[in-house]
């Protein structure tokens, strides 16, 4: 299927291109979202009268989203869920999820805008890129914690792996000084145990 394309369309072209799409993909995506019309003579035409205006208002929308961009790109938003000690999240974090996170934090983003190079199913800091406008992205970091307090950590650059050893670490020492405690307090009931002299072991076997 034929289609005019009336802004850039990653990965298919730019506006005013002609390009060969499933008949699916046309009517359910580029169709329905004004990024296209059907190749017609007559949509052609139409296309070609409006043209003009058509690039001023994505100058106008391109500038729009260039601002909001600069403000945006960089932007760190926590996102509390809960995970294994392994750090496997219970469940994922979506596209809605992550503008909703943005949409909190001031900006105001919707889930179409955004785009996940991968399921975020692990605790960590990931990157996912926001696309403000067909030639505009910005790229913002989902920190996925269990709590505030552990999201502040992994900001601070320690991942859960290292946490995780710390935690194991800490807990080690502290066993360790439990026997350490243990052990002095043994050495020092026989300190205070009387001394037996030669003559009462010497009467306690005549007995």
């Amino acid at each position: 299927m034929k289609v005019i394309l009336l802004e850039r369309v990653a990965k298919l072209g730019q506006m005013g291109d002609v390009v060969d799409v499933k008949a699916g993909y046309a009517r359910n995506f580029l169709l329905p979202q004004n990024k296209g019309l059907t190749a017609s003579q007559a949509n052609i035409a139409s296309f070609e009268a409006r043209k003009a205006q058509l690039e001023v208002n994505n100058l106008e929308t391109k500038k729009e989203a260039e601002a909001m961009a600069a403000r945006l790109d960089g932007q760190k938003f926590i996102v509390i869920r809960q995970a294994s000690d392994a750090g496997y999240l219970y469940g994922s974090v979506t596209t809605r999820d992550a503008a909703d996170a943005a949409t909190d934090g001031g900006f105001s983003v919707d889930r179409k805008q955004v785009i996940l190079r991968a399921p975020i199913k692990d605790l960590g800091l990931h990157a996912v890129t926001v696309r403000l406008h067909p030639e505009v992205d910005a790229e913002i970091v989902m920190n996925v914690a269990r709590s505030t307090e552990e999201a502040e950590l992994q900001a601070s650059g320690k991942s859960i792996q290292e946490l995780a050893a710390e935690e194991e670490a800490e807990a080690d020492f502290e066993i360790a000084e439990l026997f350490d405690d243990l052990g002095s307090a043994a050495m020092d009931d026989d300190d205070l145990a009387p001394a037996v002299s030669s003559d009462e072991t010497a009467q306690t076997n005549e007995d």
